[in-house]
């Protein structure tokens, strides 16, 4: 349960920087999604060929986060996130009234800006605003966003588009006992960073409600192959943290009892 709505699939795809539309929206089918992200520009969503990223998705199928990207400024941030609502109001998308906030701190590291983050949340909640922030792994900083009136809270496993996965799981770990103390169904989403399936199975097995992602699909060698596997991780790592690991413990220990072992063989 995200802000009011009910989801199917705990995982969140962008439709950024796929080399055709129809690998993008194959890429999508293959990964489950009910939500997908797309970038609001003031070119009103039309990307380089000149073609409506929102004719070219099914917005009856998907559920649009409208977000961000490329804001530098929370000025800039709560500019953009009213143009969003305003198009998706246009073609009746429930995503209308959401926005994954960026609110970007340089140019190079793509880390988000505390400051003006929080300034751009507290803007948007009071504007009734479903907001999905992006943040830092810094459990200080996501409860912060919480406080301020966040829908959800969005930790980064690592900077933007690196592929590095999750750098700090001990940080992931303190924002979900944080941001989830009094309200355990508080979703948090990790969200940034995944370079491989693994990854999304390692958050969700840490306890996080999903993953949000792109690059890691968008710009992998056979996107549709890696958007199955990204769908396939989050099942498992959910299932996985649902289930509940073993204790790790520094010896081995055996599978099968000692007692009752064949010591010696008569007649040898």
């Amino acid at each position: 349960m995200i802000g009011g709505f009910s989801l199917d699939s705990r995982l969140i795809i962008g439709t950024g920087k796929y080399a055709t539309p129809e690998l993008m929206r194959a890429s999508l089918d293959a990964a489950g999604s009910r939500v997908v992200t797309v970038a609001v520009r003031r070119e009103r969503l039309f990307n380089e060929n000149g073609q409506s990223l929102l004719g070219l998705l099914d917005t009856s199928r998907y559920t649009i986060l409208p977000n961000t990207a490329g804001c530098f400024a929370a000025e800039d941030a709560v500019r953009v996130a009213r143009l969003g609502r305003d198009l998706l109001t246009q073609v009746g998308n429930p995503g209308a009234e959401w926005v994954k906030l960026e609110v970007l701190g340089d140019k190079k590291t793509l880390l988000p800006d505390p400051a003006g983050t929080l300034d751009a949340c507290r803007t948007l909640v009071r504007e009734g605003f479903r907001v999905l922030c992006y943040s830092s792994d810094d459990p200080i900083a996501a409860l912060r966003l919480k406080e301020t009136g966040a829908t959800s809270v969005m930790p980064a496993g690592s900077p933007i588009g690196s592929g590095q996965g999750i750098l700090n799981r001990n940080n992931i770990l303190l924002c979900l006992e944080l941001l989830k103390q009094g309200d355990p169904t508080y979703p948090v989403i990790v969200d940034a960073g995944v370079g491989a399936a693994s990854d999304v199975s390692l958050a969700m097995e840490l306890g996080a409600d999903g993953v949000l992602l792109n690059t890691a699909v968008a710009h992998a060698k056979d996107p549709v192959r890696m958007a199955h596997a990204m769908r396939h991780a989050t099942l498992a790592g959910r299932m996985s943290y649902l289930a509940g690991r073993i204790p790790r413990k520094l010896y081995a220990s055996a599978s099968s009892p000692w007692d009752g072992a064949i010591s010696h063989i008569p007649g040898e």
